[in-house]
C-alpha cells in the first residue's frame, strides 16, 4: 500500500475531527431545561464516549499504523460497523441512565425514554446508520426497556452494556483484546463517570413537581 504525504495529512485531519467532535459541543449545555436539551445531551454524549473510546483504543493498540490502516477499505468498514454498533448500545445505556436518575432523584413522572431513543436513531439514518443496525438497535432497546427498573437502574453499573459492546466490537484480534479487556472496560467507565457528573451538575436545580 502506497500513501503520499497529502493522503496521510488528509487521514490525520479527518481522524482528528472524528476523534474530537466534543470540542464543538463541550460548552453547549449550561443547564437542561427541556426535552430537546435532554435528547441532545443523550445523543451528543453517547457519540462522544463511543468515538473517543473506540478510536482511542485503536490508536493506542495500533500506534502509527492506525493512520495508514484507516485508508484500508476493509478495515475502515470494520471501524464503521463497530462504531455504529457500540454507539447504539451507548445510546440505550445513556437513555436508561438519564431517565432512571430523573425518575428517582428528580421526581420525573413522564417516562418517554422510548420515544426519545427511537427519535434519535431514526434521525441517525441520514448520518449513515444502516437499516440492519437500526432494526437491531430498536429491537434490543424494546426488549431491554421492559426489564429496566427505573428506580434503581442508575445505581447499578448503568453503562455496563456499552463497555462490553466496545470490547466485543472493536476490530482488534481476539487474543489481543483479551489481554486488554480490563483496560478497555475501565477506559469507557471513566468516560461515562465524567458524563454522570456532568449530568448531575446540569440538573442539580431541576425538580419535577
Amino acid at each position: 500500500m502506497k500513501l503520499n504525504l497529502e493522503n496521510i495529512i488528509d487521514i490525520i485531519k479527518s481522524t482528528r475531527e472524528y476523534l474530537f467532535p466534543y470540542k464543538k459541543i463541550v460548552s453547549k449545555f449550561s443547564k437542561i431545561n427541556s426535552e430537546k436539551d435532554l435528547r441532545n445531551f443523550i445523543q451528543e454524549r453517547s457519540a462522544h464516549v463511543t468515538q473517543t473510546t473506540l478510536y482511542g483504543y485503536l490508536k493506542t493498540r495500533m500506534g502509527h499504523k492506525f493512520t495508514i490502516m484507516v485508508e484500508d477499505e476493509i478495515f475502515s468498514k470494520s471501524i464503521n460497523i463497530a462504531k455504529w454498533n457500540i454507539y447504539m448500545v451507548a445510546l440505550a445505556d445513556c437513555t436508561f441512565f438519564v431517565f432512571s436518575f430523573l425518575i428517582s432523584e428528580k421526581n420525573l413522572q413522564k417516562n418517554n425514554c422510548k420515544e426519545i431513543f427511537l427519535d434519535i436513531i431514526e434521525n441517525e439514518k441520514k448520518n449513515g446508520l444502516s437499516d440492519e443496525i437500526f432494526v437491531k438497535a430498536k429491537t434490543e432497546f424494546l426488549k431491554r426497556v421492559d426489564t429496566v427498573d427505573f428506580k434503581k437502574y442508575y445505581l447499578d453499573d448503568p453503562f455496563k452494556s456499552s463497555g462490553l459492546a466496545l470490547f466485543n466490537w472493536s476490530p482488534i484480534a481476539d487474543e489481543l483484546k483479551n489481554l486488554d479487556k480490563k483496560i478497555v472496560l475501565n477506559s469507557i467507565k471513566l468516560k461515562w463517570n465524567l458524563i454522570i457528573e456532568e449530568f448531575k451538575n446540569l440538573t442539580k436545580d431541576l425538580k419535577f413537581s
